[in-house]
């Protein structure tokens, strides 16, 4: 009962996407062309772009029924195959929903959807089998994805059909994140819960593996691991070691974990995409690339359960032994709606990330809307980044957040405020290794917002400060101002912060600030508070002060001496 219930559910979400994919494509294709050149800071290539030879195949040539039942997986193979043998070419998927097992691209080949088509993949977890693989940045075992590449060259998937994942089928469920008849519904439909009945788990194999995940060994195939296989959710579109890949068109839905993740790739065109995942799915993220190189992402939506555009480069030991960055990347006019991130670097970043280049963005309702993560232990560099002509409204939390304890125990900085002194609150500065992961040259241009939580919040580590920030010609609305932790030389210029909170700026153990037309809303006489005894030389214009009657209100602990007017 549970598995109709749920398939039957499926295929009328997917013909309720099919109805509006017709005005999604509309849209897409009243997008002006840009040049995505155009106004990058850093030296890089031209994206290599693919080709195909002028030959076409139908899956329906192969036995494919489009009924949303028959299992296609062996057409689709044959399908490619044959382009393959020939040279390369175009498999078509005309309209319809095409159920299947995963499918694996090959070099030379791209996979057409027509209008009203739907890739629909199956629910059966017997077609998925265990393959060693990478998920969250660190080799693990995994189910084989959906759509998947490896060391595919001249790979394409386009389009105005829909691809869908059926990631209700994988994804365990918080109850937090639902209604009473949401939730309701959803434990009358089968599946079980944990101890706390606080989560949902589509089967009881996914249920062990999330309670004794830790405990099993994730680097052999044995029966131990077979037992908690539905715990092991793949990524829907999984490309490896491929180089020249378009992704360009299509929606891509309802993942049972990531959505795209292109790993250790580069030549990459991201374009006129619809990436979707309800809010609701755990490690719904919407793109993911990891150790690539050489990226266009440009004229795509997101709306999805985690971050929505993610840069990672490996995770801990393993990203640094890999020791490749992310480079060379420019993302251009996307829209995120529902995400945890916007625009996201981390938590995974130990091979590093630079030279990227993201321009106007809309995101609207994200939790967070630029963010910035990384934890001790990580290791890695990240650093030239450029980020301008950002709008955001509806923003939960912070509009701009940098946090490199994340995961980890960071400073109870409410009590700091307070000035409060305990354990909790002290900090220890720990040896730079390997290890300490280090955020630095980030530059941050014309960005609006109405409406956020807190306007922003930077925090570094005590051994190893942000360092080099640029805020400027940007207009923050928020209950909240401003807050700078462990910080070294940020510069805000032109940049206003309207909020009602007493408090519109806060500074702690950070140095060699400088902010020049820094404006408050004129209408309070906010404080700008400065705290910690490595917080030295902060430099605010005299002018901006006295024109808003703003207090600066110090620590006991802070010389004033290194606070000056100018």
């Amino acid at each position: 009962m549970y598995k109709l219930f749920k398939k039957t559910t499926t295929v009328a979400i997917s013909f309720f996407f099919s109805l509006t994919s017709i005005a999604q494509s509309s849209i897409k294709d009243s997008v002006t062309k840009i040049d995505v050149y155009a106004g990058i800071e850093f030296s890089m290539p031209k994206v290599k772009e693919t080709s195909f030879p002028n030959y076409e195949v139908d899956i329906t040539q192969f036995g494919a029924i489009g009924d949303g039942v028959y299992k296609n997986t062996a057409a689709f193979a044959k399908a490619i195959a044959a382009v393959t043998q020939h040279g390369g070419g175009k498999v078509k998927i005309p309209q319809g929903i095409w159920l299947s097992g995963p499918i694996t691209l090959k070099s030379n080949v791209n996979i057409h959807l027509e209008q009203g088509a739907i890739l629909l993949f199956s629910r059966d977890f017997s077609d998925y089998p265990l393959q060693k693989g990478n998920f969250e940045g660190a080799e693990t075992y995994r189910c084989v994805s959906p759509i998947n590449a490896n060391g595919a060259t001249n790979i394409a998937i386009t389009g105005n059909g829909i691809v869908d994942g059926n990631g209700d089928a994988w994804r365990p469920v918080k109850k937090m994140k639902m209604t009473d008849t949401q939730w309701s519904e959803l434990v009358k439909s089968g599946g079980v819960l944990s101890r706390d009945g606080k989560m949902w788990f589509p089967t009881a194999g996914a249920l062990k593996g999330h309670e004794n995940g830790a405990k099993i060994d994730f680097s052999n195939n044995n029966d131990e691991l077979q037992s908690i296989k539905d715990y092991l959710r793949p990524v829907m579109v999984s490309l490896v070691n491929c180089k020249q890949v378009l992704l360009d068109g299509p929606t891509f839905q309802n993942s049972p974990a990531w959505n795209i993740h292109p790993l250790l790739s580069e030549d990459i065109i991201v374009r006129n995409l619809t990436i979707k995942n309800p809010w609701y799915s755990q490690n719904g993220d919407g793109l993911d690339i990891e150790s690539c190189k050489n990226v266009l992402v440009y004229n795509t939506s997101f709306d999805v359960g985690d971050d929505a555009i993610c840069i990672k480069s490996g995770k801990d030991k393993e990203g640094r032994a890999r020791n490749i960055p992310t480079e060379n990347v420019i993302v251009k006019n996307n829209i995120v709606y529902h995400a945890h991130g916007g625009f996201v670097v981390g938590s995974e970043m130990s091979g590093g990330v630079k030279n990227v280049h993201v321009s106007n963005c809309s995101f609207i309702g994200t939790d967070t809307g630029l963010r910035f993560k990384s934890n001790r232990g990580r290791g890695g560099v990240v650093e030239n980044i450029y980020i301008s002509n950002i709008k955001m409204t509806n923003i939960p939390t912070e509009a701009i957040r940098f946090n490199l304890f994340y995961g980890g125990n960071a400073p109870d900085f409410e009590a700091i405020k307070n000035g409060e002194s305990s354990t909790s609150t002290d900090q220890i500065t720990y040896s730079v290794t390997e290890e300490t992961p280090s955020f630095r040259n980030i530059f941050m241009n014309i960005i609006t917002v109405s409406g956020a939580k807190k306007a922003a919040f930077f925090m570094g580590l005590p051994e190893m400060n942000l360092k080099n920030i640029q805020l400027k010609n940007t207009t923050i609305h928020a209950e909240n101002g401003i807050e700078i932790i462990d910080s070294q030389g940020l510069q805000f210029s032109n940049v206003s912060v309207v909020t009602p909170s007493k408090t519109a700026l806060t500074i702690y153990n950070s140095s060699n600030l400088k902010f020049e037309s820094y404006l408050i809303d004129e209408k309070k006489q906010a404080q700008i508070q400065v705290l910690g005894v490595k917080s030295k030389n902060i430099q605010f214009s005299k002018k901006d002060l006295t024109s808003f009657q703003t207090a600066i209100i110090t620590g006991n602990d802070v010389n004033k001496k290194e606070i000056t007017l100018k």
